[in-house]
């Protein structure tokens, strides 16, 4: 494994950090919008069970931050190692959001601390509360700048590249290019979805377990109902997904569909083995579907991947991204929808083990989804690093010492994975919600 081709290893490496980082920066930038929406509804409702969330939640959220600072840091460092020619071409044009997702990182961190340490510090509540604003926002301005970055590889502009180099550029210009809005909403609503939908199945666990404590069951209603706004959201910025897809990156699209030729009303395909000729079998095939995600009407034309160079055509194998991240998003819809219409309309609040179950999977689906959305996000970028400008082999380093690098990050992020959930572990189980509430002096508190 250590004498492979650089740029195969290169790519694998980068490909890991992303994968382990990506759970934990979904997890930072979401985590602290169900923490205010919690701490909101203790504040609004006078009811001391949410206060106790936003506490719970606080807690698990640095051990989260802590982990995702050390995979976003062997980004940065795997950007100047591996990936050499990159950085020195385009280097100049992202400079800008990496330095600006740093300084976001700073206010996340320095608010975040006087948060976590000023409960029961302010007579009026509120003033508490204010101290998540610029951590929310923080966390989520990281996110967006860095997925500009994403965005410029992806709708590179802003600059006249001329022998190698890079001129007359304009950082704001490169920073909002025409991948930059359906990106950074689909990036964030995604990042919400799947905290909620987590913390929504560490409630349902606890009730499987046969805590049924009022405690959980408001953590359910309120990470449901916010898992199903999030997760709709997430549905209608991945319509605009496709549509810019269509009309910016065809390729991707028709490669992710199996699209070949270039017509109008074009066809849907779900699933499925890809045979010889290009023939699609045992495939849910979904008429004019296609061409309705492409331009909201049946006729809208679609290109098909004939229309480009062999060599310029990603992986045929985003097809199964694709599907995984539609087939799960799907879930992540239904099952909170689920247990909203039997809380509206069983008149009980007692519930099924089957759909706490469900529930309970509504975290690693989301994981599953991220990670599928964002491999068919890179995978299908291919061969280009720097779309219409640079191909990945040109811009990998040659270096015999990568094949060492990526069995010393794969023990570290072992390491660092696998030490992450024993702290979360050891962090809830010494001290249970029922204690929690006795300890604070908070029996009884609040409405059922």
């Amino acid at each position: 494994m250590l004498s492979l081709d650089p740029v195969l290893l290169s790519r694998f490496l980068t490909g890991l950090t992303l994968f382990v980082h990506i759970i934990f920066a979904s997890l930072g930038v979401g985590i602290p919008v169900m923490i205010a929406l919690a701490e909101w509804r203790g504040i609004r409702a006078n009811d001391t069970h949410y206060t106790l969330m936003a506490r719970r939640w606080a807690r698990g959220f640095v051990i989260t931050v802590a982990v995702g600072v050390v995979t976003g840091t062997s980004i940065g460092l795997q950007l100047s190692l591996l990936w050499p020619t990159f950085m020195r071409v385009a280097g100049q044009a992202i400079a800008l959001p990496l330095f600006m997702e740093t300084f976001a990182f700073f206010v996340e961190a320095i608010f975040l601390g006087i948060y976590l340490y000023t409960w029961d510090r302010f007579k009026n509540k509120l003033t508490h509360l204010s101290l998540l604003i610029p951590v929310a926002l923080g966390s989520s301005a990281s996110a967006m700048f860095i997925t500009m970055v994403n965005g410029f590889m992806n709708a590179p502009q802003g600059f006249t590249l001329a022998d190698g180099v890079l001129t007359n550029i304009h950082p704001i210009e490169a920073m909002f290019n025409t991948a930059t809005p359906t990106k950074v909403a689909h990036v964030l609503v995604s990042a919400y979805t799947l905290c909620a939908g987590v913390l929504g199945g560490i409630a349902a666990y606890s009730m499987l377990r046969g805590r049924r404590h009022v405690y959980f069951k408001k953590a359910l209603k309120l990470t449901m109902v916010s898992t199903f706004v999030f997760a709709v959201a997430t549905a209608i910025v991945g319509d605009f997904s496709g549509k810019y897809l269509a009309k910016y990156q065809p390729e991707k699209l028709a490669a992710g569909e199996w699209h070949f030729d270039t017509q109008p009303y074009a066809t849907l395909v779900f699933g499925g083995v890809l045979g010889e000729d290009n023939k699609v079998r045992y495939a849910l095939k979904i008429p004019y579907a296609l061409s309705i995600l492409a331009g909201d009407w049946p006729d809208t034309e679609v290109i098909g991947l004939n229309d480009f160079p062999q060599d310029e055509r990603p992986p045929l194998s985003i097809h199964y991204y694709f599907d995984s991240m539609v087939a799960i998003g799907s879930l992540l819809v239904l099952i909170p929808l689920l247990y909203i219409l039997r809380r509206w309309f069983s008149g009980t609040k007692a519930y099924p083990k089957w759909l706490l179950i469900g529930i309970m999977t509504l975290g690693p689906l989301s994981f599953a989804a991220i990670e599928a959305g964002w491999m068919y996000t890179e995978v299908g970028r291919q061969p280009w690093i720097l779309r219409g400008y640079m191909k990945t082999a040109e811009a990998a380093t040659t270096s015999n010492y990568v094949g060492w690098m990526l069995v010393l990050f794969i023990i570290l992020y072992t390491v660092l994975c696998l030490s992450c959930v024993r702290v979360l572990g050891k962090l809830f189980r010494n001290k249970d919600a029922m204690e929690e509430i006795k300890s604070l002096g908070m029996e009884g508190g609040g409405h059922k």
